[in-house]
């Protein structure tokens, strides 16, 4: 009996330290958030720089064809709002649909999220951010981050003529404290022109009794889409989301614990579009893409990330921007999984 003892104990002493040194290794491995440096950036901007030729820069909109598919930029808030910058960290790009972000919070703290929610559902995504999806079954928008639900909520944000849109810039410029941002005219005009998709989309809510005003509520969706910012800014809205509405310089008019869990479950189910499901997977953060070429992510409690590259994957997401989140991520251990 006593040898059948021995035997456990040794067995036990050999497994504790097994287990020891694995937590050791890992350890090793999981490099420290608060050793985030320019340099860190630099070295993951470069390795995933040339991702941009397997992706394409977003032309349905013409004025978006424009863009340099070579620029790439990189960004990060840390925990005390200091700011790390790697590539064209000046170049501007449209916001597009992380616009979809900060209309919601607006119309939530305007109306309640229960009013917001009882026109439209928390659904993931399975289909691509444009689908008409259950508008002509159920009547109502999967998510308010399809392009559906993003144009019903700035439509319920109060105000007339585009009194909507600028409470959305104004909470843009407060969220990054950059007052010079605007949007561009040049790419609203571009996306109103082509917009029929929207527009259908406008009309059948209309239809259905969920939209009761004019197109100017569509104007003030194409305008916001249009708001011009740098991956910085992305970084500072990522970080403003992950730290229940404080702003990186420890700014608290805004601070709402329950808005920012909403505000990142949605971007977690559905920010990333249909690629969303893997997106958790893989990257497992709050995130938010636009076909503009940005993602703004945010690591809850901690840090804000911004990315910036016009190269699209099919889904419409930032082919090297994804990368350079995931080889972040998995640097630092960042997955809230």
């Amino acid at each position: 009996m006593k040898k059948n003892s021995f035997l456990f104990s040794a067995k036990g002493i050999l497994i504790a330290g097994f287990l020891s040194l694995n937590t050791i290794m890992y350890a090793q491995k999981t490099a420290d958030i608060s050793t985030i440096s320019e340099k860190t950036l630099s070295s993951i901007l470069e390795k995933n720089r040339t991702y941009y030729t397997q992706g394409k820069v977003a032309d349905y909109i013409p004025e978006l064809g424009k863009m340099d598919a070579k620029a790439i930029a990189f960004s990060v808030v840390d925990k005390n709002g200091k700011i790390f910058n790697s590539g064209d960290v000046h170049k501007k790009f449209t916001m597009q649909s992380i616009s979809k972000i900060i209309a919601l919070m607006v119309a939530v703290n305007e109306k309640g999220e229960a009013n917001v929610f009882n026109k439209m559902g928390y659904f993931g995504s399975d289909r691509p951010f444009n689908h008409f999806s259950n508008l002509e079954t159920t009547g109502k928008p999967l998510n308010p981050m399809m392009n559906a639900g993003a144009i019903l909520t700035t439509s319920l944000i109060s105000g007339d003529g585009e009194k909507p849109f600028l409470k959305i810039l104004d909470m843009v410029r407060y969220i990054t404290k950059n007052p010079t941002i605007d949007y561009s005219k040049s790419v609203y005009e571009s996306e109103k022109s082509t917009g029929h998709r929207n527009r259908g989309m406008f009309y059948l809510m209309k239809n259905n009794g969920l939209i009761s005003g004019n197109e100017d509520q569509l104007d003030n969706y194409f305008k916001q889409c249009s708001i011009e910012l740098t991956a910085e800014d992305l970084a500072k809205i990522g970080y403003f989301f992950a730290n229940q509405c404080v702003r990186f310089d420890g700014d608290t008019t805004y601070k709402n614990l329950e808005v920012a869990k909403l505000i990142e479950s949605q971007m977690l189910t559905a920010g990333m579009y249909e690629f969303s499901g893997e997106y958790s997977r893989t990257v497992g953060l709050p995130s938010k893409s636009g076909v503009g070429g940005g993602i703004t992510v945010s690591v809850p409690g901690k840090i804000g990330i911004g990315v910036f590259s016009p190269a699209l994957d099919q889904h419409g997401n930032s082919l090297a921007g994804y990368h350079m989140i995931l080889d972040l991520v998995k640097l630092y251990n960042l997955s809230i999984f």
